[in-house]
């Protein structure tokens, strides 16, 4: 099983209500990901509810190999969900492995 752990970090200079809409719309997208893709494991997405933290959104998914991770990037349904952040991302990190 391959864990795909992602982290955003939105633009500081982003007004506070654009952040928030883009954030609700991107867990809402992602969330309803595995309806359409089914090689999705598992997939949630968390909001940062400590403002002092550098990091707004984080998404945890299983996969069960690093190609579907791959294919999982590149699936049409997930471009559009990634694209909602799109306005507003300042950054984004990476972690995937293998348990």
């Amino acid at each position: 099983m391959v864990k795909h752990i992602v982290l955003f970090k939105l633009k500081d200079e982003a007004p506070a209500d654009a952040k928030e809409q883009a954030m609700r719309a991107f867990k809402q997208a992602i969330e309803a990901l595995p309806a359409k893709i089914p090689f999705i494991r598992h997939v949630e997405v968390g909001l940062n509810m400590n403002p002092g933290e550098t990091w707004s959104i984080a998404l945890y998914s299983e996969f069960d190999t690093l190609e579907d991770v791959k294919a999982y990037a590149a699936h049409p349904d997930h471009v559009a969900a990634a694209g909602l952040l799109a306005g507003v991302k300042e950054s984004r990190a990476c972690v995937d492995y293998e348990i």
